[in-house]
Order: structure tokens, then C-alpha cells, then sequence
């Protein structure tokens, strides 16, 4: 018989979880009638409080979380984008003596707000940082809310919800690269689009268009190819593009693993980058770095995103701000050998 679970009193008494967690730390603030249904209810399924949990309880000021979409949930996982939140997150908690908990989080599990709510029951964090795609999604963020425990957004995509959240210009920086490849002279400009799921990628989609309203350039849907933020998608999307009669000149991905797909896909059909092809990415991982030629991307400024959610939870915690607003961290472009002037 599985261990009864805070969930479990917090239905048997007909409260709120975040209430049971009062009852069970002798929190004030608790009517008698509340305090004795929620007794009754642990007196009854015989719910014992995780030891660990109680003993942090004291310490729950010294403990971050940080919640993200897990890799091996993709057929080709990327870490590149988890590292770098882990480095700024890290940087802020070494700073302030605080911990840093990691914890990946499979979206597509029907129980996922239970697995959330009991992690927080056990470790009892000073706050929480969720990243994107997680961090737009209700049953998520309605999870966490429901423990009472303080918490940041990275990349929503949407600007729902009271909790701060802490972004980066997606959709003007991706006009702007758009731009730049306008400027080189190419007129066909693609773009591979993102997974649905992550709004944030969908600005860039947005920006992608806007670019080539600002320069002139007549958008085709026939330059557009649906991706997953994968490098294998990255490649079907190239095998798309490249094969049609009118090729692309240049091909710009919502991120840098399909855009490091499509130039494997272009050194396989004998097309030359940057000679024949520009390639462009977005989020700067090592991967740019590594592909040949290595990829002018868009440098998100994810580190310094879980950075910034990471100290402004301290911050809270220290009782020196609130958890409320937009705080926008900008990106830059990252010019490399990818891309060059469109053939004549």
C-alpha cells in the first residue's frame, strides 16, 4: 500500500495542501475547527511528515529549485540549454550560501502536479525557478501555487499570471537576425519553427516575420518548415527546404540544434555554407561553437535569466522585494561563419 501523501489529507479534510503544511509545522494563523478535521484526517490515514522535510523546514531559506523540461523525454536530447540555467542559478545560490536543487519534470505525465507537490512537501525549498516550456504551462504553475511556495518564470511566452517572470526579446532580436540576413542580400529567407509547446520559440517565429516586413521581403508560407527543437527535425525541416526547385539562400531556426541540423543535411547534399547556404540559430549553446562552420546564432542570455530569478528569490525571501513584474534581460547576435553574402 502506497505512503499516504499530503494530497491525501489535504482531500480526506477538504482543505488546501498549503493549510495541511500549516497544521503539520504548528504554523498560527489556523482556525481549531480547521486544525482538528486536518488532525483527524492525518489520525486516519496514519500520514506520517517526511523526517527530512521537518528537519529543512528551518532551513527552507537556503534551497532553490530549479524545474525543467526533461531532456531524455526527446529522442535526441539537448543539455546545452539546462547547463547554462544550472551555471546562472548556481552563481547566485553559491553567492548567497544558499543550495541549488535540479529537477527535471516530464510535462506529458498525467501526474506531474502530484510528483511537484510532493517534492516540495519533502524538500520545502526557499523558492522555485521553472523554465520553459513548463513555465507557461496552468497544471504547472498551478501545482506549485497551491504549495505556497515562492516562485519565478523564465520565458512564458505569454505574460500571464502575478508571479515575476524574467524574459529576453525573442521577437525583436529574431527580427533583427532576419535583418542582418536581408542585408547580406538574400531574398529567400526560410525559417524552421520550434515545438508548439514553447511560446517563447513561437515569438521568434513572430520576429522572423517582422524582419522581413521591415526589410522589404514578401513572406511565402513555403519558406516555412515545422521543427521540435530537435537536430533530427532540424534535418527533416532542411530536406524540405533545400530539395524544393527554388531553394532557400538562407535558413533561420527557431533554435541551435535544428539549425546545426540543417547544415549536416547541406554538407550531405554537396550545398555549400556559407558559400551556397546561411545558416542561423538562436541560443548560443556549445553546439554553435562546435558544428562546422561554426553557427551565427542569437546569444539568449540564459544563464543570466536563472541568474536573476535566482537572486530575486533570495530577495524575497530576505523580505527586500516582491515577486511581482516583467524584468527583461535583452539578447544579442552572435555573428560567426555560418552566414555570408547570397549568391549571385
Amino acid at each position: 500500500m502506497p505512503r499516504p501523501t499530503i494530497d491525501d489529507v489535504a482531500t480526506r479534510a477538504g482543505v488546501s495542501i498549503k493549510t495541511v503544511s500549516r497544521v503539520v509545522n504548528r504554523e498560527p494563523n489556523v482556525r481549531e475547527s480547521t486544525r482538528e478535521k486536518v488532525e483527524k484526517a492525518i489520525a486516519d490515514l496514519k500520514y506520517r511528515p517526511n523526517p527530512s522535510a521537518q528537519n529543512l523546514a528551518s532551513h527552507r531559506a537556503r534551497l532553490i529549485v530549479l524545474v525543467y523540461d526533461d531532456p531524455s523525454a526527446y529522442e535526441v536530447p539537448s543539455s546545452g540549454y539546462i547547463i547554462r540555467l544550472q551555471q546562472g542559478a548556481l552563481k547566485a545560490c553559491r553567492k548567497a550560501g544558499f543550495e541549488l536543487l535540479i529537477h527535471p519534470c516530464n510535462y506529458r505525465n498525467s501526474h506531474v502536479g502530484r510528483e511537484l507537490r510532493e517534492l516540495i512537501d519533502q524538500v520545502r525549498p526557499a523558492g522555485i525557478i521553472v523554465a520553459a516550456p513548463l513555465s507557461n504551462m496552468p497544471k504547472i504553475v498551478r501545482a506549485i501555487e497551491a504549495t505556497g511556495t515562492p516562485l519565478v518564470r523564465l520565458s512564458p511566452g505569454t505574460r500571464n499570471g502575478k508571479q515575476l517572470t524574467v524574459v529576453t526579446n525573442d521577437r525583436e532580436i529574431s527580427a533583427e537576425m532576419t535583418r542582418y540576413l536581408a542585408s547580406l542580400g538574400h531574398t529567400r529567407i526560410a525559417f524552421i519553427t520550434g515545438h508548439p509547446s514553447h511560446k517563447a520559440v513561437g515569438n521568434r517565429y513572430l520576429g522572423y516575420r517582422d524582419g522581413l516586413e521591415q526589410s522589404g521581403l514578401k513572406f511565402s508560407e513555403s519558406l516555412v518548415a515545422a521543427g521540435n527543437n530537435s537536430i533530427g527535425s532540424g534535418e527533416e525541416c532542411a530536406m524540405q527546404l533545400l530539395k524544393r526547385k527554388h531553394r532557400p539562400t538562407a535558413i533561420f531556426a527557431a533554435n541551435d540544434d535544428m539549425a546545426a541540423g540543417v547544415i549536416r543535411v547541406a554538407d550531405r547534399l554537396g550545398i555549400k555554407v556559407p558559400e551556397e547556404l546561411s545558416v542561423a540559430g538562436c541560443d548560443d549553446i556549445a553546439l554553435a561553437r562546435q558544428v562546422y562552420p561554426a553557427l551565427t546564432t542569437i546569444n539568449q542570455p540564459l544563464s543570466a535569466m536563472a541568474e536573476y530569478a535566482a537572486v530575486a528569490l533570495i530577495a524575497s525571501v530576505r523580505g527586500k522585494r516582491p515577486l511581482l513584474g516583467t524584468e527583461i534581460v535583452p539578447a544579442a547576435l552572435q555573428i560567426r561563419e555560418s552566414t555570408g553574402p547570397a549568391p549571385d
